[in-house]
């Protein structure tokens, strides 16, 4: 299958740039660009591309923006910010927002190409240094609700929430519950669709936000 990407960056050459490395990928195809959130939107509804390569500071619309008004819409595209460095005030609220994960600007095109298969496959792609971050700012605001069990999933699902919040990939959470990798990928396959979680990103989100993870855990 062919992943249609849609790049919004204000800068001309970037999107040019990111364009070519992806265009020598087989399995993926650069649909659209965008200049500034605003057609970033339009395009998006437009366009129906799998992921939106999102920058975060453009004009007319920020990505944050953006990023919000694309995950409003029935069926949204995986949204993958992209940042010249890390910003803290970002992290936390482009997650929430819906973003599936960050990626570098001066990433290698190797990696963009492997960043976009990730988010389109469901995965959250953040980097150590975005998950502290992220991590940090949880502690720093708390829990929304108090720690209990998510209604509706079981508790070996409630045990690999737990393990995918702490930033665990699918091997090691397999590793430690002494289950198949494929078992724990339909764990988290039902988790989402009983919590009505996008994807692995917004699941960490939901993790930290019950109470049902706590930073230092």
């Amino acid at each position: 299958m062919t992943i249609r990407v849609l790049i919004a960056d204000d800068q001309g050459m970037v999107r040019t740039g990111f364009t070519v490395f992806l265009g020598t990928q087989p399995d993926i195809e650069v649909v659209g660009e965008a200049a500034d959130g605003r057609e970033a939107v339009t395009e998006a509804a437009r366009l129906r591309p799998d992921v939106v390569l999102m920058d975060v500071r453009m004009p007319v619309m920020d990505g944050l923006s953006a990023t919000r008004e694309i995950m409003a819409a029935q069926e949204p595209p995986k949204v993958l910010i992209l940042t010249t460095f890390d910003l803290d005030d970002y992290v936390y609220e482009a997650l929430r927002a819906g973003a599936s994960g960050f990626l570098l600007k001066d990433a290698s095109a190797r990696q963009l190409a492997e960043a976009v298969r990730v988010v389109a496959s469901g995965e959250a792609l953040l980097a150590p240094s975005v998950t502290r971050r992220l991590i940090a700012e949880f502690a720093r605001v708390g829990p929304r609700r108090p720690r209990a069990r998510p209604d509706g999933i079981t508790e070996r699902e409630t045990e690999v929430l737990v393990l995918v919040a702490q930033g665990r990939s699918n091997q090691e959470i397999a590793a430690e519950l002494v289950l198949s990798e494929q078992t724990v990928k339909t764990h988290l396959g039902r988790i989402l669709a009983k919590l009505d979680l996008r994807d692995r990103a917004q699941a960490i989100v939901y993790a930290y936000e019950t109470g049902l993870v706590r930073p230092g855990e």
